[in-house]
C-alpha cells in the first residue's frame, strides 16, 4: 500500500508535519500488509506551485509531487489554519491537480491551530474541497490545537483521534484495491450487465 502525505506547514519544525508523520505512523501500524509513506512537504515546492498556477506547466519537483498524491492508495493532507481556513498554498497545491486525479481515492482529513475553535475547518472547508475532487475521505479528520501538544487528557485525546483515523483510512485503502489488483468492489453497471 502507497501512503501519500500532503503536509503545508511553514515552520520548521512544524506542528503541522508533527501531525502529518502521526498520522502516518497511526496508518501504517493500523493496516494489514506493508505500507510505504511518501512526504509532500509543500512548502519545498511552493514556487512550482505557483509558476504552474500562472504557466500552466509543472517543474519536475512539482510533477514528482503530482505523481506521488494521484498514484498513492490513501491520502494523508494536513493544513495549518489561518484566518480561520486552510492554508492558500494548501489549497494551491490541488488547485494545480486534475479534477478526476483523486476520484475515489481515500483521504485523511487533519488540520492544526491555534485555538479549538477553527476545528470546524475540517467539515466546513476540507470536506468540500476534496468532494469536489471526487475523493472519498474517512469519517474521523483530526484536529490538533495548540493545547493538544503538551501532556495529560488533551494529548491522549489527540493520540485516540489519530489511531482512530489512521485505522479508518488503512481500511479504507486496503478496501479498495484486491490482491489481484482488481477493484474490491463490483461497479454497478457489471452488476446491471449480468
Amino acid at each position: 500500500m502507497k501512503i501519500a502525505v500532503v503536509t503545508a506547514g511553514l515552520s520548521v519544525p512544524s506542528s503541522t508535519r508533527l501531525l502529518a508523520d502521526r498520522l502516518a505512523a497511526a496508518t501504517v501500524a493500523a493496516a494489514g500488509s506493508p505500507a510505504e509513506v511518501s512526504v509532500v512537504e509543500l512548502r519545498d515546492i511552493a514556487l512550482d506551485i505557483t509558476k504552474n498556477l500562472l504557466t500552466g506547466f509543472p517543474s519536475p519537483e512539482l510533477r514528482t509531487a503530482i505523481e506521488t498524491v494521484t498514484g498513492a492508495d490513501a491520502l494523508i493532507a494536513v493544513t495549518p489554519v489561518f484566518t480561520a481556513g486552510y492554508s492558500g498554498l494548501f489549497k494551491s497545491f490541488f488547485d494545480v491537480l486534475d479534477t478526476d486525479s483523486l476520484t475515489g481515492k481515500p483521504v485523511l482529513l487533519a488540520a492544526t491551530g491555534g485555538t479549538e475553535r477553527h476545528s470546524l475547518v475540517l467539515d466546513y472547508q476540507l470536506r468540500p474541497l476534496f468532494g469536489y475532487l471526487k475523493a472519498d475521505p474517512v469519517a474521523t479528520g483530526v484536529y490538533a490545537a495548540s493545547s493538544d501538544w503538551g501532556s495529560g487528557e488533551a494529548s491522549g485525546a489527540l493520540q485516540r483521534r489519530i489511531e482512530k483515523a489512521g485505522a479508518e483510512l488503512a481500511s479504507a485503502a486496503e478496501g479498495r484495491v484486491a490482491p489481484s489488483g482488481e477493484p474490491a468492489f463490483v461497479p454497478f453497471e457489471q452488476l446491471l450487465a449480468q
